[in-house]
């Protein structure tokens, strides 16, 4: 690429426009990334690694760099003329009340709710007929909004709580103890939690799980050794005890500890990587119970979903790839004795438990069914759900009368249902007041051909009347991997997308969940180019259907997407006009060197393993796969500065590779938040101006240089 100025880069962004005026062009000046030479060697292979120094996220030179980045990006996005008129509208369309299901502890009844714009979810409380009292305000956790609450828990009595907060989006977490009933702090808030929930122990502490502060950034510095503590209420954090973990010789990099309902036994599940555990039982009861190993090896995930007495109710997929029920008796817990109480079937099993019932919920492509069983295994019915799309809930104590669950999908807003278990009636007890009427919008599911001829589904969802023409600017999303399933649920982003005669779709690739553990499996290690296909079959099926063209087409992902969406740009760069990866895993070489990314092994597989595996891995790792000269679409990067989950260095690397190497006068710029992580608990003010920015940037690179649909503006002054 010439240098048009001096020590900067720059292009000109020419849009072609679709109502045939044409805009000004915007001059975007990329900062020059130095370079060092830094040098790995795999299996005598040498790597130059040359924005390492990208890495060190607490250095001057960094914290620079970003800075000047964002001058660049955010100078190329004010120039958009329709970035404010985008804001405003997710502004309008986010400003309804949003509530989620009830749960009951003790005398009360909790509830979280949005008035609408409030950076955060606010917990209120009810009892009886009384009016609603707000019970935790997290929106006066910072001035900003980016303190969130990161997890709740109550003893099985209601009287105390703790709670999680996340400062700043990162995945370290503190936890505030509370007299539940007067809401009084009551003890020195506790440090250094991460990955961890909260389980209570009677009344007397509770368990949780957390790593030894590593050496070095506490943002991206690795963390591999997890650990289960438990604190007894009144003592100081320095003299919790350690229950599991922190042996040198075997490490651990997730446990979790759970106390069963009824509290009597304390289960630990733990984990080398993302899949497969081992799992642990001890009688609380017994003042000498000794931890008991139900499975003592990590090829399957299992974990006890409830007990009646000593009889163990386990969730597995041990030899039962899309999962099942197992019985067993705690004094001999191991597989060997497991019996079978609701066999695995040809779709994968979601169990959860609540008024003395459990519900199985299954995918039948990537769409919810619900079944409700007796603790015999009696089938007692299924759940005739509102409609086609997911749902979720049906979770309660044993002695709940009713409880709720809530049932949403691509083009409708999720509503909340209250359900009676006994006779399998529900009443919807919310809906939502929005903008936004779902009988405009149509979703499809299509099942199209990938490369090695596997059928994957897809939804497609647009508004009612689109022409099929190949002009329809198109959001293709996925994910594929770690067996996570995309189920149908509605954003209200997707909904200002679709409004201005935008398609969104999603396919179902391997790597995830929708299928079981052979459709995780065939997405893994040395088959992840298998996900890659899944992903360019479904932007050519969207191509050669007309539903848009290789100018209309956009492709996100976010973390192991955004990995998707940088691995597919790279390989088939003509495929689509815009990519928009976010916080992705975009360094295959050193991404276990960073926090718990040790820990994605199994999905991944690591350089270090093989040549065979480090030659994959090389092989598509988009940092180390953007080529001189070569014509990359419009791309848009995005980040957060305290991102310890995926460390924002692998978009550091990947952003700086592409601005070097990109070929015409398509704009690669990055988006750094600053003060936010990988996603979870991001104010709202924050989540509108990303979604703002990653909008307009997409429309104007199609080509528009106004919005498709304008009429939605006329309500903006009201």
């Amino acid at each position: 690429m010439k240098k048009l100025l001096p020590g900067l880069l720059a292009i000109i962004i020419i849009s072609s426009c679709k109502n045939e005026s044409k805009p000004e062009p915007i001059i975007v000046n990329y900062p020059v990334t130095s370079k060092v030479d830094t040098v790995n060697t795999y299996f005598e292979t040498e790597v130059k690694d040359p924005y390492r120094w990208l890495e060190d996220d607490r250095s001057p030179e960094t914290e620079a760099w970003v800075k000047e980045q964002n001058k660049t990006t955010f100078g190329y996005l004010e120039k958009i003329p329709f970035r404010n008129d985008l804001k405003n509208r997710l502004e309008k369309l986010w400003n309804y009340e949003k509530l989620g299901s009830p749960f009951k502890k003790g005398e009360y009844t909790y509830f979280y709710k949005n008035d609408g714009l409030q950076n955060q979810y606010v917990v209120y409380r009810t009892k009886g007929d009384e009016k609603p009292e707000v019970f935790l305000d997290p929106n006066t956790f910072s001035e900003d909004g980016t303190t969130s609450l990161a997890g709740l828990s109550f003893t099985k009595d209601g009287s105390l709580a703790a709670y999680l907060i996340s400062e700043g989006g990162s995945d370290w977490r503190k936890a505030i103890i509370l007299n539940a009933e007067t809401k009084e702090i009551m003890e020195d808030t506790l440090i250094d939690i991460k990955f961890s929930g909260i389980s209570w122990k009677g009344k007397e502490g509770f368990y949780y799980s957390s790593y030894d502060k590593p050496e070095g950034s506490e943002l991206s510095a690795k963390t591999d050794q997890h650990k289960v503590f438990y604190h007894k209420l009144g003592m100081a954090q320095k003299n919790d005890d350690l229950i599991f973990g922190g042996t040198p010789m075997e490490k651990h990099r997730y446990i979790g500890a759970n106390v069963t309902e009824d509290n009597k036994y304390l289960v630990i599940s733990a984990s080398i990587s993302t899949s497969g555990n081992k799992l642990f039982i001890r009688d609380l009861e017994d003042p000498n119970g000794l931890l008991i190993p139900i499975v003592e090896d990590t090829d399957s995930d299992n974990y006890v979903i409830d007990n009646v007495g000593s009889k163990l109710y386990i969730v597995t997929d041990r030899n039962a790839p899309n999962k099942k029920i197992v019985t067993v008796d705690a004094k001999n817990p191991e597989p060997e004795h497991w019996v079978d109480f609701i066999p695995e079937t040809e779709n994968v099993l979601s169990p959860n438990t609540g008024g003395g019932y459990i519900f199985t919920e299954y995918m039948v492509d990537a769409i919810s069914k619900v079944f409700q069983y007796d603790y015999d295994g009696k089938l007692i019915r299924e759940v005739k759900l509102p409609g086609i799309g997911s749902a979720s809930g049906f979770g309660g104590e044993k002695e709940d009368i009713d409880f709720y669950f809530s049932f949403t999908n691509y083009n409708t807003p999720g509503s909340i249902y209250k359900y009676d278990p006994k006779n399998g009636e529900y009443e919807l007890h919310w809906k939502p007041e929005i903008d936004f009427n779902p009988e405009d919008y149509t979703s499809e599911q299509i099942f199209y051909d990938s490369k090695d001829g596997t059928k994957i589904p897809m939804i497609i969802t647009y508004k009612k009347g689109v022409k099929l023409n190949g002009k329809n600017p198109t959001l293709l999303y996925a994910y594929g991997g770690f067996n996570v399933s995309l189920t149908p649920s509605f954003s209200i982003a997707n909904a200002v997308w679709m409004e201005q005669g935008g398609i969104y779709a999603v396919p179902n690739l391997r790597g995830g969940g929708e299928y079981g553990k052979k459709w995780h499996d065939a997405g893994i290690k040395t088959k992840k180019q298998n996900v890659f296909d899944d992903f360019i079959a479904a932007a050519e099926f969207l191509i050669a259907n007309k539903y848009t063209s290789k100018e209309y087409l956009a492709i996100r992902g976010g973390s192991n997407g955004g990995l998707l969406v940088g691995a597919t740009m790279t390989q088939r760069p003509d495929l689509m006009q815009v990519a928009l990866p976010a916080v992705g895993v975009m360094d295959m070489l050193r991404y276990h060197t960073f926090t718990a990314g040790a820990g994605w092994a199994y999905d991944y597989g690591t350089a270090e393993d093989t040549i065979e595996m480090f030659e994959y891995l090389k092989g598509y790792s988009p940092v180390h796969n953007v080529k001189m000269g070569t014509e990359y679409p419009a791309t848009l990067v995005t980040t957060g500065d305290h991102d310890d989950r995926v460390v924002p260095a692998h978009s550091f690397k990947f952003a700086a590779e592409l601005q070097e190497k990109q070929e015409g006068t398509n704009p690669t710029l990055i988006r750094i938040e600053t003060n936010a992580g990988h996603g979870a608990g991001t104010p709202v003010s924050k989540t509108i101006e990303q979604y703002a920015d990653i909008f307009g940037f997409t429309l104007f690179n199609m080509g528009f240089t106004e919005l498709p649909n304008k009429s939605v503006l006329k309500n903006f002054k009201e």
